[in-house]
This record gives C-alpha cells, structure tokens and sequence, in this order.
C-alpha cells in the first residue's frame, strides 16, 4: 500500500504511458480491498459489552538507603533498561520562608544555583559542558521545597555528577546573572495580567489565605528590587545544608560503586543548619464574599469560588477523593448537569485540594457567557448542595473509585516516578506506603462516606467568588446571587517600578 502511495504521488516520467500506470493502481486497490479483514471488525462490541483483565499489582522497585554522617539521606534504585542515569536532590527550603520585603529572593537563589557559575567554573564553561554530552543540571525553590536535577548517560554519570556536586555545594551567584534574571522576573512581573485564568487563580487564592500570607503573595517591581547578590548568599547559606536534603539517583549503575561516589562527592560537605524552620500559619481572610475583576475586553467569565481545604493526611483524603470524583471530570455532575444539560458553561470543574503540611483549597468555577455568569454561579452551588443532602447513585460511587484505581498503576510508570514519591513522603513526614493506605481507603469507600464527607468539609455558605470578566455585561449582576452581599471590585493594576 504504500508503494501505491508512492506511485499516486511521485509519478514516474512523462514517458511511462499514463493509462498502465492508472491500471496500476487499480490492480493495487483492488488487491488491498479484496485481502481478508481481520474477524474482529466484523464482530466489534459495544464499549460496554468489553471485559478487561484485572489491573496488575504495583511492584516498588529494590532501593537502598543511606545516611551520611552529615545527615544528607541518599536513594540509590538500579535500572538498567536503558543507559542512562537521574538525580534529584530535595531541600528543605521554600519561598513561604523569604522576607516580606524581599518576595522573589526564593526563585532567585534556585534559579542562580544553576546559573551563577561555581568557585571553579563559570557558568558559560558549564552550560558547554553539559551541552557536549548532551546532558542537564537544572535547580529550582518552588513554594514549599527546593530541588536540584541532573540527567547524563550513564557513559558520563561521573562528569555530571561530580559538576552536579560543584553546584549544589559552591555556588557564587555571578552579579551579572543575577541582573539578567531579575531584568526576566520583571517581563513576567509585566505580562502577569494577559491571562485571565492566571487572574482569576492568583486573587482568589489571595482572597482566601491573604494577599501577605506567604501562601498567595506576589512578586513585584519594589520587592525585586530590594534583593542584593549578598541576599542570595545569605538565604542560601541558611537553607541549604546536606542535613536538609534528601538525594535520589536511578539509572544504569552499580549501587555499590555509585554508594561510594556519593560518599566521595557530598561526605565532606559540613552541615550548617542549625535551626527549625517553624510553618507559616494559615487562616482564612476572606468568607464568603463576592468579587470581580472588571475587564470589558472579555466576552465571557472567569469564575472561580472556593474555600480552604485541607491536608493529605487527613483521614478523610481517600472519601474526599472520590466524593471529587462525583462532581468532577467528564461524566461528572458539574459537567452532566451545568455544561451538558443546563449548557451555562464551556468549561466547569471543582477540585479539592490537599497539600501535605498546609491546607489547600476547594476550588470550583469554569468559564461561562458574561450574561450567564450569575446563572452559572447558582448551578454549581446546587450540585454542592446536592451532594450534601442527596447520597449518590451505586453508579456514581463505582464511576468515581474506577477513574482512580484504573489510572492508579501510572503512578509508578517507571524507577523514576516510583523513587520521586518515596522521596516527597520522607521529606513531609509521610509514612512510605502512604499512596497504598490511599489506595485501599479508595477501594472502601462507601455512599454514606461519600455523603459524610461532603456535609463535613464543604460549606456553600463559606465559598469566596470571584469573576473576572465584562462587569457591564454581567446580567443579571452578581449582586442578585445575595441581597445581603455587594460585589467588590478588585484592582489588579500592577505598582510601576521605581
């Protein structure tokens, strides 16, 4: 066939007679066509007539631990599949313990680890390193944890790892760098407000935890420009220390020689920490207000509404899980229900988030017509009430536990992914089977949980709304959802630099 394909598209010279050519290819389809088809196409069953084996049971990969005598714990998983070797280390540092005054100083000095150039390398001669052999080094400080990620051949684990090592132990936080990166946060500082999702997701989360808790505040031009090189030193000097980090390495290597490497590479570096990082506290600001974002561009609202959630620990998580399951996703009951049968929405979801040591939030919204937006608003707070005073169908519960169980085993896709989960539960305290104790609470939940759990954390009456969106054409407004509440108008207008 795809010679036909060939022939049909790249025909030969003008001087081959065009009419064996069209025979040709007659002859060629014609013998396609007539070939026997597989029985199968002629016996196909309905989706819901498919039987499937049961799902294979998930096997951890063999690991080694092993503690420093500086306190650095290292995961060590062979994979031989392919050549190749990973690393990750995790630290115990995060932007929520950055000043007030110096918001940004957290991406900054993850950023610089990497870019800043070493005591022995600048860091032009690094990034030509890594590009010869086709390898990576990449550091980060994200909200609650810092990390540190290599990948290489396993032919050049040594070099990249030992330049991995360089990095994390002795970096210089080059000036020049650091102007190029904060010259980059002020672009984004610039573009923060082109996205109206991106809107509606940043104030809403300032709404409930607080515009100056650590959880939801802001970079801006006036806080970015109070950060110094000495800043970088100084916040990195503080956080990151080998007691404070958790390394993992998978790949096509020798535990043994690599145990040995490691113990080379970090055993000299001297702990410094030598205090308790105490946990911002979280309290709601705001309950059950009304908010919006006037942007008459918009010919359709951002909405978003929500409350605190809670914590993965929470002996709830597996019923809160499901109970998700129900409201959520395609065939869910925001979709069935708003999109599909009421037709208010292009989009509409609800999500309940866990974090593992501070509370998440409960998130419901979508995007919707601007003259639907109050309308839309209702439908959603109804099926939150509903789920609290109806128990669901046998049905829902069964849909709900089968959209995690099946997808449950792309957890542990590969060594890789299986290491990273080990790793983020010995860093937050978590016991190590912890994803299994959330598999079997999946697998025993019941209707009545289901219903317990929503009557227990989610209050409608609690829910902080935001629209961002063409207030004008809001119609009804979003002062008719409650006579008692008025519509607050927020200003996201950016403060100019100085």
């Amino acid at each position: 066939m795809l010679s036909l394909l060939r022939r049909l598209f790249y025909p030969r010279p003008k001087s081959r007679s065009p009419w064996l050519i069209v025979v040709g290819c007659v002859t060629a389809i014609a013998i396609t066509l007539l070939q026997p088809q597989p029985s199968a196409a002629a016996t196909a069953q309905h989706y819901t007539d498919l039987e499937f084996p049961p799902l294979p049971e998930i096997q951890l990969p063999d690991s080694t631990r092993v503690e420093l005598d500086n306190g650095m714990v290292v995961y060590l998983v062979e994979d031989h599949e392919l050549p190749l070797v990973s690393g990750s280390a995790t630290i115990r540092i995060g932007s929520r313990f950055e000043p007030t005054d110096k918001i940004g100083l957290a991406a900054l000095t993850g950023e610089l680890i990497r870019t800043g150039g070493t005591r022995d390398r600048s860091a032009d001669e690094i990034d030509a390193t890594l590009e010869q052999i086709a390898a990576a080094v990449e550091t980060s400080i994200e909200l609650t944890v810092g990390t540190a990620s290599f990948s290489a051949l396993s032919e050049d684990t040594d070099t990249v790892l030992t330049l991995f090592a360089d990095i994390l132990q002795h970096p210089v936080f080059d000036a020049s760098k650091l102007d190029l990166a904060k010259n980059q946060f002020r672009g984004s500082i610039a573009r923060r407000n082109d996205d109206p999702n991106e809107i509606a997701d940043r104030e809403l989360t300032k709404l409930i935890y607080g515009a100056t808790s650590p959880y939801a505040r802001t970079v801006e031009y006036s806080t970015l420009d109070n950060i110094t090189r000495r800043d970088l030193i100084d916040f990195y000097t503080d956080h990151v220390s080998p007691d404070r980090i958790i390394l993992g390495l998978v790949g096509d290597f020798d535990t043994k020689a690599m145990k040995q490497k490691v113990i080379e590479l970090f055993g000299g570096w001297a702990a410094t920490s030598n205090h308790e990082l105490a946990l911002p506290e979280v309290t709601p600001a705001t309950v059950n207000g009304i908010y919006i974002v006037d942007r008459p561009d918009l010919s359709q609202s951002y909405v978003e509404m929500g409350h605190l959630g809670g914590l993965r620990n929470s002996p709830d998580y597996a019923q809160l899980g499901v109970m998700n399951n129900v409201l959520n996703g395609f065939g869910g009951r925001l979709f069935d229900e708003v999109r599909s049968r009421q037709g208010l929405a292009y989009t509409v979801y609800a999500a309940w988030s866990a974090n593992y040591d501070y509370p998440g939030l409960f998130i419901a919204g979508g995007q919707t017509r601007a003259e639907s937006t109050a309308d839309f608003i209702r439908a959603i707070r109804a099926e939150i009430e509903r789920i609290r005073d109806e128990a669901i169908t046998p049905a829902e519960l069964q849909a709900a536990k089968d959209k995690t169980l099946n997808s449950f085993i792309f957890n542990f896709a590969d060594p890789d992914q299986t290491l990273s989960r080990l790793i983020r539960y010995e860093y937050y305290g978590y016991p190590s089977d912890f994803i299994f104790q959330y598999q079997r609470g999946i697998e025993a939940t019941t209707i009545a949980d289901v219903q317990r759990v929503a009557r227990t954390y989610l209050t409608p009456e609690d829910l902080t709304i935001l629209v961002v969106g063409n207030a004008a054409q809001v119609n009804p407004s979003l002062n008719s959802l409650d006579p008692d509440r008025t519509a607050q108008p927020i200003d996201i207008s950016i403060p100019a630099a100085s």
